[in-house]
């Protein structure tokens, strides 16, 4: 029984000790090819009302609460959601508005656990097409250092990235609404 109890305490302290060697840092970050003017992506990105169309996360809760205020969009627009579980409750801010390669917004989820990350679409010209390139990066505390152990969040998140950027891509590529100025 002493042996047991020794053994689990000394596997506990080694666990804790790796999960203290962890990165301070995360980022999950994922690129998409697009047959479409960087201006026209670039208008779905920077007006967060737009997201509904392309946004894995809208799909977590189709009742979730939206409230949207500040600019209309670009820098200085606001997102706040109130969700299930899955969708949990947070904000987003355009931070950083640059036409048409680059939104940068403040992400603060509350709930269901609190975090402060910062996310980011960069849209590249490749001849005829555009590099699409969505990140997010964050701290990662001690308890979220313990959790990557088990589940990275690149696993978690990355997945949902894929698939909002081949939602923004078939909008995009398809979409007969926007001029290639994104109007």
């Amino acid at each position: 029984m002493l042996v047991t109890i020794v053994i689990a305490g000394v596997l506990l302290v080694a666990l804790l000790g790796f999960a203290a060697t962890r990165p301070d840092t995360f980022e999950v970050k994922r690129t998409q090819i697009v047959q479409a003017s960087p201006e026209r992506i670039f208008a779905q990105i920077e007006d967060f009302r737009n997201w509904a169309a392309w946004s894995p996360f809208e799909k977590f809760d189709p009742a979730m609460t939206k409230t949207y205020s500040g600019a209309a969009r670009g820098k200085g627009a606001e997102y706040r959601w109130a969700g299930n579980q899955k969708a949990g409750q947070g904000a987003m801010e355009i931070v950083e508005a640059a036409p048409p390669a680059l939104v940068r917004i403040r992400v603060d989820f509350s709930r269901p656990f609190q975090a402060h990350n910062i996310a980011e679409f960069t849209l590249e010209t490749k001849g005829s097409s555009t590099a699409v390139t969505w990140a997010m990066r964050g701290p990662q505390p001690f308890p979220f250092k313990l959790m990557s152990i088990f589940l990275s969040m690149d696993k978690m998140v990355g997945k949902d990235f894929e698939e909002g950027l081949a939602k923004l891509k078939a909008l995009t590529e398809s979409s007969k609404s926007f001029s290639a100025k994104g109007a």
